[in-house]
């Protein structure tokens, strides 16, 4: 059983949130126990958070209310401005510190495996991330071509076009490979 929390800023990579949020909510239905809690958690002080796209989400839980504690993996959400916003959170930058330290699960996509960089959290780790969003990554191994990578409790994803992988690998890294290949299957990727 894993509890996640999704923390989302102003200017958020719209498919990646949701995309992440539904497969680990579809994890969550199809095998009870898997997921405890699958918070949506604003970094500001209102619930309604707007995605580079213009899609309002309301968070069910704010920063300021949450313990950091009960959660065994924090998700970060790319979109350019949503992950500099991110990076304003002094509460989530130590939350990322805490959690590497205590050997539990970061996950990020997008621009915001950068945050991670530059907080010395993946060195020595592969990751993927966005084309050119390399910010802090000099010591990570990066696999840009990747869409999505687990590697020592840190999963990356390269961008919206990998969100579902990305949202896959959590799935796998909490429950089984066959539970997150059942949920696979049923997304029915064809090319």
């Amino acid at each position: 059983m894993a509890n996640i929390a999704i923390f989302l800023a102003n200017g958020f990579e719209d498919t990646e949130m949701v995309a992440t949020n539904d497969i680990l909510n579809r994890a969550k239905k199809q095998f009870p126990g898997s997921f405890d809690i699958i918070d949506i958690v604003s970094i500001t002080k209102d619930n309604k958070v707007t995605g580079s796209y213009g899609t309002t989400v309301v968070a069910n839980k704010l920063i300021d209310e949450i313990n950091f504690d009960a959660y065994d993996c924090l998700v970060l959400p790319g979109g350019g401005l949503g992950v500099e916003n991110l990076e304003k959170s002094d509460k989530l930058l130590k939350a990322l510190k805490d959690f590497k330290e205590k050997e539990k699960t970061i996950a990020a996509i997008c621009a915001a495996p950068q945050i991670l960089g530059k907080l010395g959290l993946v060195d020595g780790v592969e990751v993927t991330h966005y084309p050119g969003c390399v910010e802090g990554l000099d010591k990570a191994i990066k696999k840009p071509q990747m869409a999505a990578i687990s590697d020592k409790n840190v999963i990356t994803g390269s961008s919206i076009g990998g969100a579902l992988q990305f949202a896959l690998q959590i799935v796998d890294h909490f429950t089984s490979t066959e539970q997150m290949l059942d949920i696979y299957k049923s997304l029915v990727f064809n090319y």
